[in-house]
């Protein structure tokens, strides 16, 4: 080296090259030393986002680690004490399906078929079956982190850490009672996260039933001005029909133009108003069929419509309608047009169905404008969604109780939506 030359290498093996390094780490406890060669009154604790060891990991992770990696680094470099702890998520959903699945059973056979002892011990198991090839990987990267003394989370420490953590934020008045939309499965019987909601297998591409419900604007002076003497309906399109028997309310853009159509029921053949965005009429009305001056015909084939007026939908908000399927009645505020930031002219009609039990947007917006949601009593005399744990409508909705709101089909051929696409065609 003395000549000022280096030595020049024909190929260099990495790999070889990341052992050598990894060797020389753990030889000469190079991250225990990171840690005690800095201050013990400069410390950066860090504990790992667990991951759970019951399947094998992935280049995603490779990805993750190293991004955290990367702070505790540079922590490090300025002379920070970085504790880096390991740890095993060893709760939830994923780890159960694969436990049953191995086993055969569902979750109605815990307590009967299998003891809860059991299944939990076997869930211990199932959770920690990968723990030695996470433990590899951590190392063949050189993320430096505390494998040996790592939290676990079904060990009772961690979960007393929890309870008093959760203590703590009671004592400081941050903890409060409320209600949120969740993802949910029946067969399952719990709630999903959108850690789960986002795994392998989660989503599959399948046809809907969707569906375009008729309104009938309550009369008034105010709505008598806007649609005249015609019966007048919004028309609100949907890709979850069996979430209509739950409608609360409609939202609008503000914004947004709507019209109003002279037009007439397909199914009753009678001349009716409707509105629409403006934007979605060539969506539901062939052009071909619009008139201009000339009195409208009914042709069952070719339904005509002329538009009589424009306006924004800051007009329509306060406008009442009747109940579409009255299953269950509720109080107003309910089946009020009211403001939606998140309506849009992309799909649909502009008008948005609202269910505030079945969906977060609902939720919220229901919320902000107090209107009641569509709930029956269970027998505690408290108030729950008209569809039940096991996605199944309650007795209340008579002419569906009892089925699955997403069943493919049942023993007539029908999908539920099919069928309340077609009891609303006869009501109409």
């Amino acid at each position: 080296m003395g000549n000022g030359k280096f030595n020049e290498q024909s190929a260099i093996d990495y790999y070889e090259i990341s052992k050598e390094i990894i060797t020389y780490w753990n030889t000469n406890k190079i991250f225990e030393k990171s840690i005690k060669s800095r201050s013990k009154n400069k410390i950066f604790p860090f504990y790992e986002g667990p991951p759970s060891a019951n399947g094998m990991p992935g280049i995603h992770h490779v990805m993750a680690r190293t991004i955290k990696d990367i702070f505790c680094r540079y922590k490090t470099l300025k002379g920070y004490r970085v504790y880096r702890k390991g740890g095993w998520d060893t709760h939830g959903l994923p780890v159960e399906l694969q436990v049953e699945k191995k086993l055969g059973i569902t979750k109605d056979d815990i307590g009967n078929k299998i003891s809860i002892e059991d299944y939990n011990e076997e869930c211990r198991v199932a959770v920690m079956q990968f723990k030695e090839s996470w433990e590899e990987l951590t190392e063949s990267i050189g993320y430096w982190l505390d494998v040996d003394d790592a939290y676990i989370t079904f060990k009772n420490e961690y979960i007393e850490s929890i309870w008093w953590s959760l203590k703590e934020l009671y004592k400081k008045g941050l903890l409060y009672k409320g209600y949120t939309i969740q993802p949910y499965s029946p067969a399952a019987g719990t709630g999903l996260s959108s850690h789960e909601l986002n795994m392998p297998g989660a989503y599959k591409s399948i046809k809907d039933t969707s569906l375009t419900a008729q309104f009938k604007i309550h009369k008034n002076k105010k709505s008598e001005n806007l649609i005249g003497e015609n019966d007048g309906y919004f028309l609100a399109w949907t890709t979850t029909p069996w979430t209509l028997p739950a409608n609360n309310g409609l939202a609008i853009g503000e914004k947004i133009n709507y019209a109003l159509l002279e037009t007439f029921n397909k199914y009753t053949e009678s001349k009716i108003n409707v509105i629409i965005a403006e934007k979605c009429i060539e969506k539901f009305f062939d052009p071909n069929n619009l008139k201009t001056s000339e009195e409208l015909v009914y042709d069952k084939q070719n339904i005509h419509y002329k538009i009589l007026k424009t306006f924004k939908g800051k007009k329509l908000i306060g406008f009442d309608y009747e109940q579409l399927l009255p299953y269950v009645k509720a109080e107003k505020p309910a089946f009020t047009v009211v403001s939606g930031d998140f309506v849009t002219t992309e799909e649909g009609t502009g008008i948005v169905h609202i269910s505030l039990t079945f969906g977060s947007d609902d939720f919220y917006v229901s919320k902000k404008n107090n209107l009641p949601g569509i709930f029956v009593k269970n027998e505690k005399n408290e108030e729950v969604p008209i569809v039940d744990k096991s996605g199944k409508f309650v007795k209340e909705i008579i002419d569906f109780a009892g089925l699955q709101v997403k069943s493919f089909s049942d023993v007539e051929g029908l999908t539920t939506d099919e069928k309340i696409s077609i009891k609303l065609k006869e009501e109409n």
